[in-house]
């Protein structure tokens, strides 16, 4: 209890202690009993006599009548008149009458007196109903349910309760908290639905006190007389009940205040809800055998009854209705035989579904994750681990509750009922992503430990699927692949990808290993005709099989032996299918191995191990001593399939050997000498000579146990060894992680320091590792999401060297790898990892990052809108010390937020320049003297050590001015040793104002007369001076540099010239040569290592000895040359970066993420590039690996680029999405149909024509690593697609809507008829609302179909029903049109609103408005129907792919839709502000935790409200307030809904700017409209949510 309520508790007692001793108090009870015929005088006396005969009871009673009721009020009055202060009077009174009610609700005479006088006082203001009422009720509750019964006690309801919550009072203050949702009383028990909370235990039984002439004492007696005393009090109890029933209709005739009114409400709901209680002291076989109420209870359960409709009647609105709606009522466990309350609990029903058709999307149960995007909202919670990572706000998958808000948690997961509809939307997503690999960080958002590894059984929030779902998921996988292998298709990489994704699930708990088993081999031997023929699942148990979970299990426990037997019982004599495959003998003999490694951990199994397999094993031992002999060494380029295959073999048997083997031969040719370095090392190196790197193709197949050893083996080597490793290590570490990128991936920075916390203080060790981390595993950690995490620890980095002296290498290629991790980004992101502070950037890093997000929020939007908010703070950190600005040019294409946030800021550039003129003669000076060709090389410390500051930022700008265009003028190589002794921070400075200062300048001799030819030339020849002759400065931050300063007309053409000099070309060709081909992976040579001098030049290898890797000058500009394109292209420097693109294509190639350079220089720019370009741009990617369509290029180059693609180029695109990205409907590892596994589970190899090419297997991570995913490939390359044609977006916008609209019809009529069976169909989803229905359909009157499409066979290409696959196309639609930029989404908007307007329902004057809104009902409600009245192609297919589009759609980019309801504006009729309702009203709960823009689109619903219900809107006829209850059920709903959070609870409360909004626009509608939205104000005097809201009555104004 919190102070407030302690304080009001306080004042109650002192209140209730002054009444009774109040003098006023005794002649008005002497009064009241005078009237009740309760006189006392004689009560005294006959308490010490014998107790009365017949005849004196007759005196008695005579003598005992009361007056009569007239007279009461007449005799009050005087007694009144002799109390000056009236409301002293007034409590006392209420509080005499509360006490009588108590005593003699049982009598009924007195009853009906105590209701006779409360009247008659009422009528002369002597009650205040406002405290009766609520004193009443609490001291009702209290007689109830005393205190001292312990757990079993009811606590009172008090008004101050009601302030700490919403409408509804916290759960323990009304009953028993088993009986309520506590955790969400929006989701109903599991016997209801299948979604929501966990089972509710069961009601315990109420004790009640004596309510009269029985003891408290007597009720905890046994025996008969218990009994007795139990019904005497169910008896006063509802006699008791009753009476307070009609005192508070008494009430309600009266105004009382919005408070009382919520505290009635619930005592009333709270009293149905437990009306069973009344057993509490009776055994079952006492009870009636009908189990229904007596007539007492059902009296008083229809008193409560009529005060619940009071309250809640439409006309006074005492209540909105939509408490009912999220009360527990409708869910009791024990509902009465009574047909008043059942109608009551199907009319909430009733309401409850029309409620939450309102939040729910369209074809809900289809929405589902696709993996083609990598959008996620964060939040913090805790992983499969338990450590701490980020948690979607809405999940991978949401369950949907009875009131359509998302729920999930590891609580509802569980409770989801195996074959339900959301068991197997979630299988669904599961099966789906088994298929697709999406990142691991997907998997542990989402997944929990099993509950046998789990250390505390708390339930984890994020969680979305259980344990049960995982595993069988994993089965279906497993017995698909075994009906693909069976089927003698090649799907040996699925095997290999499944096995990784295998492993890492169980190395992290999330599966039981014996259930699994169980259900496994339960699953295997199931039919007469089981699907295990190989050895494939004894191949992938054997990968786990030396995992401390799996060996756990099995031990020489009786209870556990039967599992081992069961993992014995699926080896199968396997038969080479493939005798040219390693694989084949892999699975030939990995039965030996997984029988004599379990033999190993338990002898008890030697009666299962057979002669053969023994015999396999010594034939393993034997191949081993003949290839090894003795030596441990194997010539791996060398070796058959037959080899590779006994090698596969030997790696899960004998660990050891085969690390050691491996090893061996990484070191076979021996140690040598490393040639010097650098120019004056006299220091030798040793390093590893270089061999061949072990190939994919033998690495794929050795066991993932003897990988992870093998990778810690080569860790050793990299970083803890004393000789410097050779390239073939690295790269074939390299090729392990890639390998296996979910059971081998590791955070290298926290990796290392674990194993040993200096080991990064060695300058050899962090160069290695930045080496491999930015040529070769960038990818990998942006497809672990890791990428921001691997940010932040480069940038710890660079800032603990930035101000250091000499460690350039370093600090450049840490630079650079920010530089390339920044364009990896796909999410909004902050620079610094707490938010909070300045960056920690480089003031290169700090531009870059101001570009990346004006990409980022251009081209992919901002997940969370409420980031938004953050982005003027962020830029603040961002550009703390930084005063750059950005040209006109670049930011008129920086969208509109990042744009107006960076309105203000002014250019350092005319400062620097000024700064510049008033130190030139003293920075000229000391040139002079440091660089002049006779200089003192003494001079060089003198100068570093004793010049100031902000001379030494000047010190290149001095030298450039000194060279006059002649190189010999200057010492180079004093101001060489210079630059090297500076720390990296301030030859950054140097660079930039050099910058400066060259094009100030050119500018003066320009206006001098100069040519410019003559000065561009001189320009770059001084340049080229620094960068190439002497290679005094770094390229890349230069080119940045000179690209920042777009402003100057000539900076951009200094570029351009730079990269078309031959020493850069010759440059990038050498490097091309020396480092092999782009996919590194598939190189098979011996790599030749470059020396540092060469690689790097003079500057950036300074002093440093240890030898390259994989860097190189040339790669440091793949995350420069990006840039440079976008500046160009801003400038509409068109052909010159056609140029450039073409020249520097070779080393484009080597871009971590080209695919994604591609995609988002088309989205940024789409609308502003010539076609001849755009060709350019996508000749950058290897075209003959991207799955463009077929058509593709003919539409690219068509010769008449204003015309459209037919719409079957459309179509053709949409069915590959329903291929290969959109989850599949079928279960094809239940279907008997291998025709169906073929078609629709596997890839395409090169095309999305819809038909799938299965030879190709599943897309390993290393042939995909950017974008990461195939279905990212499949979707992101339509995209391209997209962006790419010569058409407007509003011509493709157009032909996908057509597609859309018509696409039943088209699908039945190309079929020649409807299919009426499911292809395949594992599924229980039901009919899709946009997908109409089987029968219905072929009744359609007069729906047009789509002629441009070429649909022969359409449906049957995809595997589904007509009726199935228009679902999934209107899906694939709405996926598709959410990755494109903004202008698509406008055209969007119009468009359907277009389609909306001139459906032939809303525009038949005709139609009367009953027969309008009944079709337009069907089209959003019920498929079937709205089928046969011909609506649902329209209005439904259009709705379905707005909520498809908005489900996919980030939360910034949600305000476009807005642009709906302004299209649809005026709305005149209930059937269109139905239809706006429908489209906008789920996208509330969606913008629960994104308030301004919640508020926004609340706004534009109550504006539509007032179109059609405003003052002085005038409807084409009359249409009451009820037809509209649904809509304001929805608003009450959806604004408790954001007040939460999340998942509305009972201490759940709107906003108060939301009552206020409400509130203003309520004042705009008809009074009854305004009436049922009373409840929605501000206003505390008639708003009861208002009058609970702590604020509001804190501050009434």
């Amino acid at each position: 209890m919190d102070q407030t309520q302690r304080v009001a508790a306080m004042a109650t007692a002192t209140a209730s202690r002054a009444h009774q001793f109040h003098p006023a108090r005794s002649p008005i009870l002497d009064l009241f009993n005078l009237y009740l015929g309760r006189h006392t005088a004689h009560k005294n006396d006959d308490s010490i006599h014998e107790p009365p005969n017949k005849t004196q009871k007759r005196v008695l009673a005579l003598r005992d009548i009361p007056p009569p009721n007239e007279q009461f009020l007449v005799d009050f009055e005087q007694l009144q008149n002799q109390f000056p202060d009236q409301d002293q009077l007034r409590s006392v009174t209420e509080t005499i009458i509360i006490s009588l009610v108590m005593q003699c609700s049982s009598h009924g005479p007195r009853a009906e007196f105590l209701l006779f006088a409360i009247r008659s006082l009422c009528s002369i203001g002597c009650i205040n109903w406002d405290t009766l009422l609520p004193s009443l009720l609490a001291s009702v509750s209290s007689a109830e349910f005393p205190v001292g019964h312990g757990s079993q006690s009811m606590p009172t309801v008090s008004a101050s309760g009601l302030s700490q919550s919403g409408m509804l009072p916290p759960t323990t203050s009304i009953a028993n908290s088993n009986n309520f949702q506590s955790s969400n009383p929006a989701s109903p028990i599991p016997s209801i639905h299948p979604v929501g909370s966990p089972a509710q235990s069961a009601i315990e039984p109420l004790s009640c006190s004596a309510l009269s002439p029985v003891k408290s004492s007597d009720v905890s007696s046994t025996g008969p007389q218990s009994k007795q005393v139990a019904s005497i009090r169910n008896n006063d109890l509802s006699s008791l009940r009753q009476l307070c029933c009609k005192i508070i209709l008494t009430g309600l005739e009266f105004n009382l205040k919005p408070a009382v009114y919520a505290e009635v409400f619930h005592h009333m709901l709270n009293w149905l809800v437990n009306w069973d209680q009344r057993q509490q002291g009776l055994d079952e076989s006492d009870l009636p055998k009908s189990c229904g109420p007596d007539k007492a209870l059902t009296a008083w359960l229809h008193s409560c009854l009529d005060v619940i409709w009071l309250l809640v009647d439409e006309g006074k609105c005492r209540v909105p209705f939509y408490e009912l709606l999220r009360s527990s009522l409708q869910f009791i466990d024990n509902i009465p035989d009574d047909e008043a309350l059942f109608t009551l609990i199907l009319e909430i029903h009733r309401r409850r579904d029309m409620m939450a058709m309102n939040m729910q999307m369209l074809d809900q149960h289809l929405h589902c994750p696709t993996f083609g995007t990598q959008r996620i909202l964060n939040q913090a919670t805790l992983s499969i681990s338990g450590e701490a990572v980020a948690q979607p706000r809405q999940p991978a998958i949401t369950y949907l509750s009875v009131l359509g808000e998302p729920l999930h948690g590891e609580d509802i997961a569980n409770s989801i009922q195996k074959g339900s509809l959301d068991w197997e939307r979630a299988l669904r997503c599961l099966r789906h992503a088994f298929r697709t690999t999406p990142s691991p960080d997907w998997w542990r958002r989402v997944l929990v430990l099993c509950p046998c590894f789990r250390p505390s059984q708390a339930p984890t929030p994020g969680a979305v699927f259980s344990t049960e779902m995982i595993i069988e998921a994993t089965i279906d996988r497993i017995v698909e692949l075994l009906r693909l292998t069976n089927s003698e298709i090649n799907c040996w990489q699925d095997w290999l990808v499944f096995s990784d994704l295998f492993y890492f699930l169980m190395k992290n708990g999330c599966i039981d290993f014996v259930d699994f088993v169980e259900k496994l081999v339960s699953r295997l031997t199931e039919g007469d005709h089981p699907v295990l023929k190989t050895n494939h699942v004894t191949w992938l148990l054997a990968q786990i099989i030396r995992m401390e979970l799996v060996t756990s299990t099995l031990n020489p426990d009786a209870k556990k032996i039967d599992t081992t037997r069961k993992i014995l019982s699926v080896h199968r004599d396997e038969r080479n299918s493939d005798p040219n495959g390693p694989q084949s003998t892999l699975l030939e003999f990995i039965s030996s191995c997984q029988c004599l490694r379990i033999w190993s951990l338990n002898t008890t199994t030697r009666e299962y191990v057979n002669n053969e397999q023994l015999q396999k094993g010594k034939q393993i031992d034997e191949w081993w001593k003949q290839v090894s002999k003795g030596d441990r060494m194997l010539d791996y380029m060398n070796m058959d399939d037959r080899s590779i295959g006994m090698f596969w073999v030997l790696s899960y048997t004998m660990a050891q050997p085969t690390c050691e083997t491996v090893m061996n031969w990484l070191a076979s040719a021996g140690i040598g000498e490393l040639p010097p370095q650098t120019m004056g090392q006299t220091e030798r190196l040793v390093a590893t000579r270089e061999v061949t790197p072990l190939p994919m193709s033998l690495l794929s197949g050795l066991s993932l146990n003897l990988c992870v050893k093998l990778s810690m083996l080569m860790e050793e080597a990299l970083f803890v060894g004393q000789v410097i490793p050779s390239i073939a290590i690295v790269e074939t570490y390299t090729r392990l992680l890639l390998v296996s990128p979910h059971s081998l991936f590791r955070s290298h920075f926290n990796h290392l320091v674990q194993k040993n916390s200096s080991l990064l203080s060695k300058s050899g060790v962090t160069l290695l590792l930045l080496e491999i981390l930015n040529y070769r595993l960038l990818p990998l950690y942006r497809y672990h999401g890791k990428n921001k995490v691997l940010m932040f620890d480069v940038t710890k980095i660079m800032s603990a060297l930035r101000g250091k002296r000499g460690d350039h290498r370093i600090f450049r290629l840490a630079e650079n790898l920010c530089l390339n991790l920044i364009f990896s980004l796909r999410d909004f992101f902050f620079v610094r990892r707490e938010g909070k502070g300045p960056s920690e950037f480089t003031e290169t890093l700090n531009r870059a990052a101001v570009v990346t997000l004006a990409i980022l929020i251009k081209t992919r939007g901002v997940a969370d809108a409420d980031h938004l908010h953050y982005l003027q703070s962020m830029l603040e950190q961002t550009l703390a010390t930084s005063h750059h600005t950005w040209s006109e040019k670049t930011l008129r294409f920086f969208p509109p937020a990042l744009r107006e946030a960076l309105s203000g800021r002014m250019d350092n550039r005319s400062q620097e320049i000024k700064s510049w003129q008033q130190t030139e003669s003293t920075v000229l000076i000391q040139c002079t003297q440091l660089l002049s060709p006779s200089a003192d090389p003494s001079y060089v410390m003198t100068y570093i050590n004793h010049s100031f500051p902000q001379h030494r930022r000047y010190l290149c700008a001095g030298a450039l001015t000194l060279m006059h265009g002649q190189a010999e003028n200057i010492n180079t190589g004093n101001l060489g040793r210079v630059l090297k002794e500076f720390s990296p921070e301030e030859v950054t400075a140097n660079i930039y104002t050099m910058v400066d200062v060259l094009l100030h300048h050119m500018q003066v001799e320009l206006q001098q007369g100069h040519s410019l030819q003559d000065l561009l030339s001189k320009a770059c020849a001084t340049i080229a001076f620094f960068v190439w002759t002497h290679e005094l400065l770094p390229l890349d931050i230069l080119l940045l540099a000179l690209i920042d300063r777009d402003d100057d007309p000539h900076a951009l053409r200094v570029v351009i010239s730079l990269l078309d000099r031959q020493e850069l070309q010759q440059r990038v060709k050498l490097f091309c040569i020396t480092h092999g081909p782009h996919e590194h992976w598939l190189y098979t040579g011996v790599y030749k290592r470059v020396e540092v001098q060469k690689a790097l030049g003079n500057h950036l290898s300074g002093k440093d000895r240890f030898p390259v890797f994989f860097d190189d000058i040339a790669a440091r500009l793949l995350p420069v040359i990006p840039f440079i394109i976008y500046r160009l292209i801003e400038n509409d420097a068109m052909d010159p970066a056609d140029r450039i693109l073409c020249m520097y294509s070779t080393l484009l190639a080597y871009h971590p993420f080209r695919f994604t350079f591609v995609r988002d220089i088309l989205a940024y720019f789409y609308g502003h590039l010539p076609p001849k370009l755009i060709v350019r741009i996508l000749n950058v990617l290897d075209i003959s690996k991207i799955p463009f369509s077929e058509s593709f290029p003919q539409q690219l180059t068509s010769p008449n680029p204003a015309v459209c693609p037919p719409l079957d180029y459309f179509a053709t695109l949409l069915l590959g999405l329903v291929n290969n990205v959109i989850p599949p409907l079928h279960n094809n590892s239940k279907s008997g149909s291998m025709v169906d596994a073929t078609k629709h589970n596997k890839p395409p190899a090169m095309s999305q024509s819809g038909t799938a090419n299965s030879s190709e297997g599943q897309k390993a991570f290393h042939q995909i690593q950017d974008p990461g995913t195939y279905t990212q490939l499949v979707l992101e390359t339509a995209v391209l697609e997209i962006l790419s044609l010569p058409v407007s977006a509003s011509q493709i916008v157009q032909s996908l809507v057509q597609i859309i609209v018509n696409i039943q019809p088209t699908l039945i009529q190309s079929n020649g008829g409807l299919q009426s069976g499911s292809t395949g169909q594992g599924s229980v989803l039901p009919t899709s609302p946009s997908g109409g229905s089987s029968d219905s359909l072929g009744a359609s009157r007069s729906t047009p179909s789509n002629p441009g499409i070429n649909t022969s066979n359409f449906a049957s290409r995809s595997g589904y029903t007509c009726q199935q696959l228009s679902c999934l196309l209107i899906q694939a639609c709405g996926l598709l049109l959410a990755q494109l930029p903004s202008d698509f989404h406008f055209q969007l908007y119009l468009e359907t609103t277009r389609v909306i307007k001139e459906n032939w329902w809303l525009t038949d004057w005709k139609r009367s408005l009953g027969e309008i809104d009944s079709a337009v009902g069907y089209a959003l409600l019920d498929p079937t129907w709205a089928a046969q009245d011909n609506t649902s192609t329209a209005i439904g297919n259009i709705v379905a792919l707005l909520h498809s589009f908005f489900s996919n759609l980030p939360q910034e980019w949600l305000e476009g839709a807005h642009v709906i309801i302004k299209q649809l504006q005026p709305i005149k009729s209930v059937a269109m502000l139905r239809i706006a309702f429908r489209i906008i009203g789920p996208l509330l709960p969606k913008l629960a935790n994104a308030h301004s823009l919640f508020i926004k689109t609340l706004s534009l619903l109550l504006s539509i409200l007032v179109d059609v219900f405003g003052k002085n809107s005038q409807p084409p006829a009359a249409v009451e307030a009820s037809e509209v209850a649904d809509l304001i059920d929805f608003l009450h709903h959806a604004v408790h809904y954001e007040g939460q959070g999340g998942p509305v609870q009972a201490s759940s409360k709107p906003r108060p700017d939301v009552l206020a909004l409400i509130g203003r626009a309520s004042e705009n509608l008809r009074p009854d409209i305004q009436h049922l939205l009373s409840h929605l104000k501000p206003d505390v005097n008639s708003s009861v949510y208002a009058a609970s809201h702590p604020k509001l009555v804190q501050n009434p104004t």
